[in-house]
């Protein structure tokens, strides 16, 4: 069984930064790729960062630039730095982790984030993210 939790996120006021966690236990060895994904009230979940085994990274263009996925396989646990932040990445942020055969190339990643983690096997309990104007 493998479980995520999210944590780190909170209220900052545009042009602010967050870096949120989520610790991952379990068996999550068998999952090549780990994300990060967002859900504002009444809008569609919405990729916004992805990691594979190899360190390969995609990201969400409304993020690129600002945004930094990363990882620490000793601690098991993903990242996602978040600095120049705007109102319109309030959202709560879940963690997932998917691709259980094989590493996804780029083009599967950014797929996977671009319909917000249908292939997911595993999901976190989210951490809101609010950032005022």
């Amino acid at each position: 069984h493998v479980q995520l939790v999210e944590s780190g996120g909170g209220s900052v006021q545009a042009g602010g930064s967050l870096r949120l966690s989520c610790a991952a236990s379990g068996d999550t060895a068998v999952q090549y790729c780990k994300g990060w994904f967002r859900q504002a009230p009444g809008k569609e979940r919405e990729g916004v960062a992805a990691i594979d085994v190899d360190g390969s990274t995609s990201y969400a263009d409304s993020v690129k630039g600002r945004f930094t996925i990363s990882k620490d396989i000793a601690k098991n646990t993903l990242y996602l730095q978040m600095d120049s932040l705007k109102p319109e990445d309030t959202a709560m942020y879940y963690c997932a982790a998917g691709f259980p055969d094989a590493a996804p190339d780029e083009t599967t990643r950014l797929g996977w984030l671009l319909t917000g983690g249908d292939e997911s096997n595993y999901w976190g309990q989210g951490t809101q993210v609010t950032v005022s104007s």
